[in-house]
């Protein structure tokens, strides 16, 4: 009889402890791999840009700021209610145009807030948050620069960044019209700009907002231009890994937020519009296409049809 009220007894204790042991690990158990690790840090990863203004940028402090790290921030809010923990730290992790992919894939990061382009082979390794802007590939070029269309730069040398659409861009239209053209590439959009003031190439081919970003943050509205046609279409999301229903439904739920309170265009008037934190103004209107966009996102105005 003792026998068996000891064994009893610790069987009783076995599984109160499993039990225990159940709900403890319950919440954790229900997120996905991101959320869940989210949850077990108390933080979350936020990749960032040094040289992509507006988008993703350093202030005078050094400190990263930007319309993509805005947004992505109010996705760490949502993050936060998701996986019960309102008080999510928020670690800033530097990323390059090449680096920034393998990052989310490798869990590096956990939101990549910089200015990178959605498209059907990046969709193969990562996901994406909806729309956020729209760009494309021109060039920026010396002043001096009599030259507007890439046939207009037959033999001549065109610095793109490293891991870009643009880089792939170049070179189609390279093969396109058979320019001969010296395609050279540097690690990131700073040093890219400054090859072309160096003189070391005579056109710098990146998405124009960022081109446009760098003259003003330069102040070089007088030596540097922005011409030619679109040579790529380029839609900017925030990038997250792939495979996870539950991150990309909080992801989506933060866009349709700010989307329903209005959020969205004033957002972008902050950054793109008004003088900037580093006091530099882009003066970039809004384009209708994205405009379109938001107003899509708007659930109480029945966007979702």
């Amino acid at each position: 009889m003792r026998y068996y009220l000891t064994g009893s007894i610790t069987g009783l204790l076995a599984a109160l402890l499993l039990a225990t042991t159940a709900q403890a690990q319950a919440p954790a158990e229900g997120l996905s791999p991101t959320l869940a690790a989210i949850k077990k840090a108390h933080a979350v990863k936020l990749g960032y840009r040094e040289s992509s203004p507006p988008f993703s940028f350093l202030d005078q402090a050094g400190r990263p700021i930007g319309y993509s790290l805005e947004l992505c921030e109010a996705i760490v809010e949502d993050i936060g209610i998701e996986v019960d923990d309102p008080q999510l730290k928020i670690e800033y992790v530097k990323v390059t145009s090449d680096d920034r992919i393998p990052a989310v894939v490798d869990g590096k990061i956990d939101l990549e807030c910089g200015s990178t382009t959605a498209n059907a082979e990046r969709r193969k390794q990562v996901a994406f948050s909806p729309l956020m802007f729209v760009a494309g590939t021109k060039l920026m070029v010396p002043k001096t620069t009599t030259g507007t269309a890439p046939t207009d730069f037959k033999g001549k040398t065109v610095v793109v960044t490293k891991g870009t659409t643009n880089e792939q861009a170049m070179h189609a239209v390279d093969k396109k019209f058979n320019l001969g053209l010296n395609i050279v590439v540097s690690p990131d959009h700073e040093q890219s700009y400054q090859m072309l003031v160096d003189g070391k190439a005579d056109a710098f081919a990146t998405d124009d907002i960022l081109l446009s970003g760098l003259i003003a943050r330069h102040k070089s509205q007088d030596k540097f231009r922005v011409v030619g046609d679109y040579l790529s279409y380029d839609p900017y999301g925030i990038m997250f890994r792939k495979g996870e229903k539950q991150l990309s439904d909080v992801v989506e739920r933060t866009f349709r937020r700010l989307g329903s309170n209005r959020d969205l265009i004033p957002l972008y008037n902050k950054w793109f519009v008004a003088r900037l934190p580093t006091g530099e103004r882009m003066g970039v209107s809004i384009s209708p296409q994205l405009e379109e966009s938001f107003k899509v996102l708007d659930d109480s105005a029945g966007g979702t049809n």
